[in-house]
């Protein structure tokens, strides 16, 4: 195939046909096809030459150059494409390194190898282009609800025609044991979209939570004008779900507003989701509360949180506790999710019996230590009192308001607190020697004997060992393992020392050890202040 004014438009017409066909720019295929044309006029005068090959975008004439570069005389490699300064005198006036030398060459006569190659080329290109359209075009629909067509089904894996391109809808994203059959409609959630090496890949999603909450954003106008905002999801794909909204305008019911008029708009996320039925809960800013809602239609009589331990116990009648629990589990885990708290259940039976446990175990305590008799241990453990540091280091008023207890006896109960505090520091103090734990860390100041001896016996026992500890090495933590939050202890947690605590503990250990400067921290905390005042700032304009 020769390149003479009788293709010449002819290659216009083709980069024209192909870019409307592929929905691609015409300028792609025509630089595509320069770059086939080039590969071939190399194959034809030596691939060590540079030569290049510009059509014009009006007349379509292919014009072939070859180029030389000026180089210095030691980068001289190539021959073909470079040549040294005193070799370009010959074709340029006062020449640089640098310049370059362009020659036109004739038109290439194009073999069958060559021709096909070029095609090669230039359907490369294409597929390039068209690859990187695809992804700018779904980049930024991430998130959002997309409509397609059941194109096959390949390993449980459903293969969607999404308009411009193809999207993949896992087998493990699919509802229950739904199917399809070839030209099914189908609407999913864009979960994510990637770049690869062999193209964008769109993955599609139908459990994902968000795809419920997108779902009700069309049915219900409040939430798409941002009237009523849905605060969080939980899902058990076509079994069950809870949603929870909230509104800042007052004349609005957000749960009514969602389930509408008898229930028409709720009904038709449900139908969506293949009979996935939904509860929506109010949210409140007060997890306990938010939580009962959570728990419905479970009633609950008592709840206790741990913020610290993101834990909350909650207390139920007997009657209520396969309600609260639900089949398998499936509503006390899709509250966890909805508040993001681990939850424990208990009958009211249950919790009183702990908190008998509890009660006996105190009063064994003050029995043992104070040399007490079973009823006084009990009035102690009934005003409040839960350990020997409460009796000892409280206000002597305290323990005069509990019959029977004079200003003697109280102090006498101090006493012997105090001494038995004081026998357990000596102890600990000791075996934190034997154990080889050196001054420096016995010294520092806010640890006391026992948690030193602690520290000692997990092989911490200078202080330089102590500043290279991590705070939830010291405070303890939970960590999430496979979807579930593991608990992490803290070697001096049994002495109730927080997080922040451990942070100041370790950090005033490095400047100690001079490892800190503390005009740095002070540095730190002011250029912390002024980015927090600067975003409050642009967050009030």
């Amino acid at each position: 195939m020769a390149i003479t004014s009788a293709n010449q438009l002819e290659l216009l017409q083709t980069a024209e046909a192909v870019a409307r066909e592929k929905m691609i720019d015409p300028a792609l295929v025509v630089e595509a096809m320069e770059e086939s044309l080039a590969r071939a006029a190399k194959s034809r005068y030596g691939a060590e030459m540079d030569i290049r090959v510009a059509i014009d975008r009006k007349t379509g004439r292919a014009a072939f150059t070859r180029v030389r570069t000026v180089v210095e005389d030691e980068e001289l490699e190539n021959y073909q494409a470079k040549m040294t300064v005193e070799q370009a005198r010959q074709y340029l006036e006062d020449p640089a390194v640098g310049d370059q030398f362009i020659e036109e060459i004739p038109p290439v006569d194009m073999g069958r190898i060559a021709a096909q190659s070029a095609k090669q080329v230039i359907l490369q290109k294409v597929r390039e282009a068209e690859r990187d359209r695809q992804y700018e075009e779904f980049k930024d629909r991430a998130g959002t609800i997309i409509n397609g067509q059941v194109k096959r089904e390949e390993y449980g894996n459903v293969i969607v025609d999404v308009g411009r391109g193809e999207a993949i809808l896992r087998r493990n994203e699919k509802i229950g044991r739904e199917s399809y059959r070839p030209n099914d409609r189908i609407r999913c959630y864009i979960k994510e979209v990637r770049r690869e090496t062999r193209g964008p890949q769109i993955f599609l999603s139908r459990t994902d939570p968000q795809f419920m909450a997108e779902l009700f954003k069309m049915e219900v106008p409040e939430i798409y004008e941002g009237v009523i905002e849905i605060k969080s999801v939980a899902r058990d794909p076509g079994s069950r779900a809870k949603i929870a909204v909230i509104t800042n305008d007052h004349s609005i019911d957000p749960v009514g507003a969602c389930v509408g008029m008898r229930g028409s708009r709720v009904q038709a996320v449900v139908n969506e989701l293949q009979g996935e039925k939904i509860d929506i809960i109010p949210w409140n800013e007060n997890q306990p509360t938010f939580l009962v809602n959570a728990l419905q239609p479970a009633e609950v009589s008592k709840v206790v949180l741990d913020e610290e331990a993101e834990r909350i116990e909650v207390v139920v009648p007997e009657e209520q506790l396969s309600l609260a629990i639900g089949r398998r589990g499936q509503n006390v885990r899709l509250a966890s999710q909805l508040t993001g708290l681990d939850i424990d259940i208990m009958t009211e039976a249950e919790e009183s019996a702990r908190r008998q446990k509890e009660f006996e175990e105190r009063t064994q305590l003050f029995m043992e230590t104070l040399d007490l008799d079973e009823f006084f241990a009990q009035l102690l453990v009934s005003e409040g009192f839960t350990n020997l540091e409460e009796v000892a280091y409280v206000e002597l008023e305290e323990l005069l308001v509990i019959d029977g207890v004079d200003e003697g006896t109280a102090e006498e109960l101090q006493t012997r607190a105090r001494e038995h505090l004081e026998e357990q520091s000596r102890k600990a103090l000791e075996r934190a020697r034997e154990l080889g734990a050196e001054d420096s860390l016995i010294n520092f100041e806010g640890l006391t004997p026992q948690m030193v001896q602690v520290l000692a016996e997990d092989g911490i026992k200078t202080l330089d060992d102590f500043a290279t500890c991590a705070d939830w090495e010291l405070a303890g933590g939970w960590t999430t393992v496979d979807g579930e939050r593991v608990k992490d202890d803290g070697l001096l947690e049994p002495f109730d020392v927080s997080l922040q605590e451990a942070q100041d503990f370790v950090m005033t250990a490095r400047i100690t050890l001079g490892w800190v400067d503390p005009d740095d921290l002070v540095e730190d905390a002011e250029d912390t202040a002024e980015e927090e005042g600067e975003t409050e700032a642009e967050t009030a304009s």
